[in-house]
């Protein structure tokens, strides 16, 4: 670009811009139901819609056209002689993706765009804290900006269906008020920075195998109550500026261009930002064209460089798009409602000129990383008071396992992670327990970091295991850190476990070293429920997700007492694999036939099943145990008789009584007596999370809505709030309820 050029270009921005003070908060504008009649919402700004409207006079049909696809693999094209910037995304839920190249998935080698990894979103949910989901959102969203990226494609709210779904530690657990909690102040700490948040992947993408064509088949219900709540709350309480469309089918359509789908998201939502596919998830000009989809990504991902074929102009809403609206077998006003939310998107970032410069990763960053990594920690079992392990202590520690020491940054597909520094469990307990004496054995291993394929390890595993069973033999204590990883078939995009025990003979491992040390604590790195076979006979479980950059620091922080541990499960963790309900009823409800699936346990998800079928789980949604005790009594709600629109106040008194400070998640549940409708037991509706130092009291108070009991009425189409009697249920656990009260809703 010459130097007129740029004049040129700065004096149209100006134009643009002049007069402007952007409030990200305030950019709600026009929103369009399938046939595109505009609805002009409450909180529409009509200086930027105006502006946007006069842009769009200004752009040529093949501009318009261009700004509705890819220009590369991670950005879509301005418009140059308006002065209009390209729009950047990036990767992913965890942290920014290392810089790809242009055309392909090659990273393109860059030296300054390492970050700071922050813990998977398993690992937030299991902390039961919306302030730090805040502070996660800000602190990715400094860094995304740091990066000038315009979206962040995160985070994702899928839900934890089954324990093989590749792509769980994405996503935040099985419960969809959990998630639809935790989502909004991620969603609002990234966007504060002039970064947009991309909700992903809507909707019904709950496993990785066939993810690319399966059909899934669920009940309006279903959809409603447990699927789309998270979406919901992103759109409408997060006011998310993009959302991702998933790849899937939903009744024989596919999900990002699908016309009911987009009904719910923009019309019954008022979604007013821009829907984006997953790469490669279009399907169809006409769809795409007809049924919501705004910006198309992915589809020919090697561009101009090997065929014409596969050049970004030949994409599902590229020439064949423009072809179709200039014989006007296509209205333009769809290209104009795509246009439009698309530079309502740019208008809050790429044209935003009152955001900030970002934040490259710091201290601070680490610090938030670390935090969240301790609050999700989950001690789930703890006989003998096995930890905390005194770091003061001068015993021999046998840590065993590949975990201690495998970088779980790299892998698992979109989310892997370019981290300035990863500190490893093995680091961070050396670092802290520098008096003990620490042997190391790699115990077995799962060959190097791979994505859609299976790489064999190509040490010998005997003798791996000869060398963990001769230092457990000398040990006074024996961490094992086991788990999962993120390579092809684990816990990683693009395809599911194949099985729910331990991968890599650990559980054999276990076994062995038990032989010869029964002081053995089992730490679990990875984003699924796993198999225990060996549960009955170790003297602790740790529950550890990916930690990022600070795995090594918030575990040693756990293990050693300086923290309490206080994550609870956001996700059950059944005995066994068909103690689960997607796989309690066939193949066909889960995995399918490759072709359709049926999500027969409808609305029975996670510990809904296990509560209503009576299935004792091994580890309950909710749980987590404490290096303190707790007592919750107390238990009242201000009336016994509601209505709708009525608020039902829950009062109860925490007492620490233990000799440690920690914090707790009082868990509220709800549950219909006598339902004329099949319910699930209760489901949870309110929880709060607070730090009390020993023997201390807390009075707390959750407030839930009376509306948010209806159930899905398929019937009605529509919310029906059922009267009657309920049981509210207080605890801390979905299997440890401590008090119950019954109420009335007239």
């Amino acid at each position: 670009m010459n130097l007129s050029q740029r004049f040129s270009r700065f004096i149209t921005l100006s134009v643009i811009f002049a007069g402007l003070t952007i409030s990200p908060s305030s950019l709600k504008s026009q929103t369009t139901d399938t046939i595109l009649k505009p609805d002009k919402t409450e909180n529409q700004n009509p200086d930027i819609e105006q502006r946007i409207s006069d842009i769009i006079n200004e752009l040529s049909l093949e501009e318009k056209v261009a700004m509705c696809h890819a220009q590369s693999k991670f950005s879509i094209p301005g418009v140059d002689r308006l002065g209009i910037p390209e729009l950047w995304m990036s990767d992913g839920p965890h942290g920014v993706r290392g810089e790809i190249n242009w055309d392909n998935w090659g990273y393109a080698g860059w030296t300054n765009d390492s970050i700071t990894a922050f813990p998977a979103l398993t690992c937030l949910a299991a902390t039961f804290n919306p302030d730090l989901s805040r502070a996660y959102g800000t602190s990715i969203g400094e860094e995304a900006r740091y990066r000038k990226k315009d979206v962040l494609l995160a985070p994702g709210v899928n839900i934890y269906r089954t324990p093989l779904n590749g792509r769980n530690f994405e996503y935040m657990g099985e419960d969809p008020y959990l998630a639809s909690v935790m989502v909004v102040p991620y969603i609002q700490g990234v966007q504060q920075n002039g970064v947009a948040a991309c909700v992903k992947h809507y909707v019904l993408n709950n496993q990785e195998l066939w993810r690319d064509h399966i059909n899934v088949e669920v009940s309006d219900r279903a959809l409603y109550e447990i699927y789309l709540p998270a979406f919901k709350a992103a759109v409408q309480e997060g006011e998310v500026w993009s959302v991702m469309g998933s790849y899937n089918k939903y009744r024989d359509q596919y999900c990002s261009h699908h016309e009911r789908l987009n009904k719910i998201l923009k019309t019954d939502w008022q979604f007013d930002g821009a829907l984006i596919t997953d790469w490669g998830s279009a399907h169809d000009t006409r769809e795409a064209a007809l049924f919501g989809l705004d910006i198309e990504m992915g589809t020919g991902t090697d561009g101009l460089t090997k065929t014409k074929k596969n050049a970004y102009d030949n994409y599902y809403l590229a020439y064949p798009f423009l072809e179709l609206l200039k014989s006007g077998e296509i209205d333009r006003k769809f290209l104009d409602d795509k246009v439009r939310r698309i530079l309502r998107l740019m208008f809050r970032t790429s044209m935003n000129p009152n955001r900030d410069f970002g934040r490259m990763n710091n201290q601070e960053h680490l610090d938030v990383a670390r935090n969240i990594g301790r609050e999700g920690i989950v001690l789930l079992k703890n006989n003998e008071a096995f930890f905390p392990l005194d770091p003061k202590t001068n015993v021999t520690i046998a840590v065993i396992g590949e975990n201690a020491t495998r970088a779980m940054t790299v892998g698992g597909g979109s989310s892997e992670l370019k981290a300035k520094k990863e500190i490893s469990p093995l680091e961070g307990l050396k670092e802290l327990y520098a008096q003990a004496t620490i042997l190391h054995a790699k115990g077995y291993s799962s060959g190097p970091p791979s994505y859609a394929r299976v790489l064999p390890p190509e040490e010998d595993q005997d003798e791996l295991k000869k060398e963990a069973i001769a230092i457990a033999v000398q040990a006074d204590i024996v961490l094992f850190i086991g788990g999962l990883n993120k390579n092809h078939q684990q816990d990683c995009e693009g395809g599911d476990r194949k099985g729910y025990g331990l991968p890599f003979r650990q559980n054999k491992l276990i076994d062995d070293i038990l032989k010869v040390n029964n002081h053995v604590g089992v730490i679990l790195v990875g984003g699924n429920a796993v198999a225990m076979p060996w549960l009955p006979r170790v003297k602790a479980v740790i529950q550890a997700w990916y930690l990022g950059s600070e795995a090594g620091h918030a575990l040693a922080d756990v293990v050693s007492g300086q923290v309490s541990p206080s994550g609870k499960l956001p996700i059950s963790f059944p005995i066994k694999l068909t103690d689960n309900a997607a796989h309690a009823f066939g193949e066909l409800s889960y995995p399918g036939d490759s072709i359709n699936q049926y999500y027969k346990e409808d609305i029975l998800v996670g510990y809904r099943w296990h509560d209503t079928r009576k299935i004792k789980p091994m580890f309950a949604f909710g749980h987590g145990l404490s290096y303190t005790t707790f007592e919750i009594t107390d238990v009242k709600t201000d009336k016994k008789k509601y209505e709708a629109g009525e608020v039902i106040q829950i009062t109860y008194q925490l007492f620490n009584s233990g000799t440690t400070a920690g914090a707790e998640v009082v868990q509220v549940y709800i549950g219909k007596i006598n339902s004329k409708v099949d319910r699930a037991l209760k489901e949870l509706r309110g929880f709060k999370k607070t730090m009390l130092s020993p023997g201390k009291n807390y009075q707390g108070t959750i407030s839930i809505d009376v509306n948010s009991l209806a159930y899905y009425d398929e019937q009605l189409s529509e919310w029906n709030l059922e009267k009657g009697s309920y049981w509210v249920y207080v605890g801390n656990a979905s299997d440890h309820i401590t008090a119950k009260v019954r109420i009335t809703i007239d």
